[in-house]
This record gives C-alpha cells, sequence and structure tokens, in this order.
C-alpha cells in the first residue's frame, strides 16, 4: 500500500482491461449484464462503463464535483498522482466510520519494531462489521480484485491489497510509507476533505520584502529601547550601571539561545510579535535591576554599610521582583493559551523573557553585587561608584539619632536636600524634636541679668 488518504469512503478495486476497439460509449447499454451478488461482481462493469474506461484520460478528466460516490453503480476513478485509473464497485464502508488513524512504526508479533511506517485505523461499531464482512470477501478473491480503494474527491489515494481478515476494526495499512507520508495519510483519513467553500471578497498584491523590513524595523527599535537603557543606567548608577548592563548581555544570550533551540527543535519562527515582546522584556529586565539598586541605596541611606544593604536590599527586593515577574508571566501564559495568530509569538517570548530575567537577577546580577560590596571602589563609595552615601543623602545616624540636613553649597547643598526629601514622615518629626529638645537645653542653660546682680 502506497499513497495518501480517503474518507469518502472505501470500495473495492479493480483495474479493468483497455478493449481492443473504442465504440461510442453512448451507443452502448449502461445496464449491467447480470444482476450483481456483490460489490465486487465484475458485473458492474457495463458496456458503457468499459467503453468509458479504455477512453478514458486522468490527465483531461474533469474535476470532481464534490459529490459523494454512489452506492448503486461503479465508477471511475484515478489515482491521486494519475499514474493510473480504476474501475471501483459502489461505497462499501464510508469514512465517517472512521473513528482514528494514526501513523507509527510497524511491530512484529513479538512487538519488535520492523522499522517501517504503517497507518493504523480504528472503526467504529457500523465500520468495524463493515470492514470485516469487505476483508472476509476480498481475501478469497484474485489479484486485482483483491484490492479495496480510498477515494477522496474522487481520487484513489491508496489501493492496498487486502492480505488478512479484519473483525475487530483495527486494520493496519503497510508498505514503501515514509514518516511524512504515514502522517498525511493517517490525517486524511481522519479528517477528510473540510466540507468548505470560499468566496473572494478582496485580493491585494503584497510585496515579499514587506515583512522583512518590518521585522528589521522592530528590531531596530528594540536596538535604540536598549541604547537607552544602557545610557539611563550609566547616568543614574554610574559605575553600578555596568552590572545592569552585563546582565542585560548574559540576559540576552540565553534568550538568543533558547529561540535558536526552539527554531531548531520545534520550528518555530521568530515574528514581529515576537520581536514585541522581547522589546517588552529589556524594560521588564531592567526594572528588576533598578528596583533591587533602589532597595540598597535605601539600606545605605538607613546608615547600614555596603555589604549589609547589598544583603538586606536583596531580600526586600526579592519578593517585589517576585511579585513582578509572576503576574508577567501568568499574563504572557493567558495570552498563549488563549490567543491565536501572531499573539501567540508575543506571549512566548514574554513569558520567556519573563524566566530568564528571574534567573539572570539571581544567579548573576546578586553574586556580582556580592563581590563588588567587597571591592574598595565600591565598598568606600567612591563618588562614580553610584553607592555614594553622601551623594544619596544619608539620614539614619544610629542610636535613634538622626542628622537634621544643613544648608550647603555645591555637592552637598543636593545631598542635603535629597536627604531632607527622603526623610520619611516619622523620621521629619523625630529630626524636628530633637532640635527643638536642643535650643530649650540652650535657653536653660543660659545666665540670666537679674542672677548676676543678686551674687553682687
Amino acid at each position: 500500500a502506497d499513497g495518501t488518504t480517503p474518507t469518502d469512503g472505501s470500495t473495492p478495486a479493480a483495474e479493468a482491461p483497455a478493449a481492443a476497439a473504442t465504440p461510442d460509449p453512448s451507443t452502448l447499454s449502461d445496464e449491467p449484464t447480470a444482476e450483481p451478488t456483490g460489490p465486487s461482481d465484475v458485473s458492474w462493469v457495463t458496456p458503457r462503463l468499459q467503453a468509458e474506461f479504455a477512453a478514458y484520460d486522468c490527465a483531461t478528466a474533469p474535476e470532481d464535483d464534490g459529490q459523494a460516490a454512489p452506492a448503486d453503480r461503479a465508477i471511475i476513478a484515478c489515482s491521486d498522482d494519475g499514474a493510473a485509473k480504476y474501475v471501483l464497485g459502489p461505497v462499501e464502508v464510508d469514512g465517517s466510520t472512521i473513528s482514528d488513524a494514526t501513523s507509527g512504526l510497524q511491530q512484529s508479533s513479538q512487538g519488535v519494531s520492523t522499522g517501517t511506517w504503517s497507518v493504523n485505523l480504528v472503526f467504529d461499531g457500523d465500520g468495524t462489521k463493515q470492514f470485516g464482512d469487505m476483508s472476509t470477501r476480498l481475501i478469497t478473491l484474485e489479484s486485482p480484485r483483491n484490492q479495496f480503494a480510498f477515494v477522496l474527491d474522487n481520487e484513489v489515494i491508496s489501493a492496498p491489497v487486502t492480505q488478512g481478515v479484519v473483525t475487530n476494526g483495527k486494520p493496519s495499512i503497510t508498505g514503501n510509507f515514509t514518516q511524512e507520508s504515514a502522517k498525511a495519510l493517517a490525517d486524511q483519513l481522519k479528517f477528510g476533505a473540510l466540507p468548505l467553500s470560499f468566496t473572494l471578497q478582496s485580493s491585494d498584491v503584497i510585496s515579499a520584502t514587506l515583512g522583512s523590513s518590518q521585522l528589521t524595523s522592530g528590531l531596530i527599535a528594540g536596538l535604540i529601547g536598549l541604547v537607552l537603557v544602557v545610557l539611563y543606567s550609566l547616568v543614574q548608577y554610574r559605575a553600578l550601571g555596568m552590572v545592569t548592563i552585563a546582565s542585560l548581555v548574559i540576559a540576552a544570550v540565553i534568550t538568543y539561545l533558547l529561540i535558536t533551540l526552539l527554531s531548531w527543535r520545534e520550528g518555530y519562527r521568530l515574528s514581529l510579535a515576537g520581536v514585541a515582546g522581547l522589546i517588552v522584556a529589556i524594560g521588564i529586565t531592567a526594572d528588576s535591576f533598578i528596583v533591587y539598586f533602589e532597595r540598597i541605596k535605601d539600606e545605605l541611606r538607613d546608615g547600614r554599610g555596603l555589604v549589609s544593604s547589598v544583603e538586606q536590599g536583596w531580600k526586600r527586593a526579592l519578593r517585589t521582583i517576585i511579585a513582578s515577574d509572576t503576574v508577567n508571566f501568568l499574563a504572557a501564559a493567558v495570552l498563549f493559551i488563549l490567543a491565536v495568530g501572531n499573539v501567540k509569538g508575543f506571549a512566548l517570548t514574554l513569558g520567556l523573557t519573563t524566566i530568564i530575567d528571574l534567573i539572570v537577577v539571581s544567579l548573576f546580577t546578586h553574586p556580582i553585587l556580592q563581590l563588588l560590596a567587597n571591592r574598595r571602589f565600591f565598598a568606600e563609595g567612591h563618588r562614580m561608584s553610584g553607592l555614594d552615601p553622601r551623594a544619596l543623602g544619608a539620614v539614619y545616624r544610629g542610636r535613634a539619632t538622626f542628622r537634621t540636613p544643613t544648608a550647603t553649597t555645591g555637592r552637598g547643598a543636593a545631598a542635603a536636600k535629597e536627604a531632607a526629601r527622603r526623610q520619611t514622615i516619622a523620621e521629619r518629626k523625630a529630626a524636628q524634636g530633637q532640635a527643638t529638645g536642643s535650643t530649650k537645653t540652650a535657653t536653660i542653660d543660659a545666665p540670666r541679668a537679674d542672677d548676676t546682680s543678686r551674687d553682687d
């Protein structure tokens, strides 16, 4: 058995010999010479059908009109490649009785794979009985009458030879199949021809380079966004911004490798929507770094050392990062499950990069900051490190004391303003109360004029 599919039905098949002379078919009788005793009876081949078969040319045969094969007369049909023509008896098993069709490697009676591909069918109750009766009859006939044909759209997709009686409704078709041809046959046997018709509403000619140019524009937009994030990181965090850049590079490499792997293993193709997901991921990844760095700055403002600030800031930032990434991943998962088309590509890249963000910030960014916290450049709060407590406006001094910002000039003034702005309400009230207490003490201790006169 070689070939492809059916679903109009399976019918007994036999190649009819060509007549020596070809009379005009219209002058011949279309009535059987004898009453047919079964679907395989040669009496179905009327004189007119015999003449039509002899003159039939598969290359010039009319297109199928979409009608199902009749159940009360024989027909002429060609193979799907036009290499053979058949006289087929009436439909005996309808394609709608096929419950399932799968392809796989054939196994011997001992359960060992033979290395050849086969198509395995499963019939429903009616189909099981009909196919069992047909195989019981065909196994006793000589070739080519022991063949049956799978017919789809008036084309013989496969015409296997009956090699055994199948009464359990689970026949198997074997032959010179490849994995692709076996799967194609199984799919067509299972689903058949779709009962659809199409009406042309509009027609447009689109340049083949349009999609390529749009994809290129998307990649350029992503590159611009990445450059802006890098510049912001360097301006806002100075040397600490290099950690952001390194983390983004690591995330980009991992993303590229995973996209390449999906393309190789699953046939994934990066679309414009997928590029949009990657662009959004740049912001998501940068946001995680910003949250972490700002938590470290908050700890420095509270008077902690850098090593302690990194650890405490990480504990506070991790909860926020996990919550944010969880929301993003759930949104991507819902889109991927419920959406269709290009939206799936967006959801896939968004979900993938969200997971990568959590991995990079946990396994790369945090360990790198732990190492940098012990380096003199960062530990001593160099002005270009991005972690200078004076530039951050550190407020808390320990032992429940607070520094009240004083009027200064230059860089110190900016730090003082930042310190005042960063104070919480409780810190501001405590500082004001401390300042008021100091003023009252100075007033009480000052000598009064009347005390001096008494001493005299």
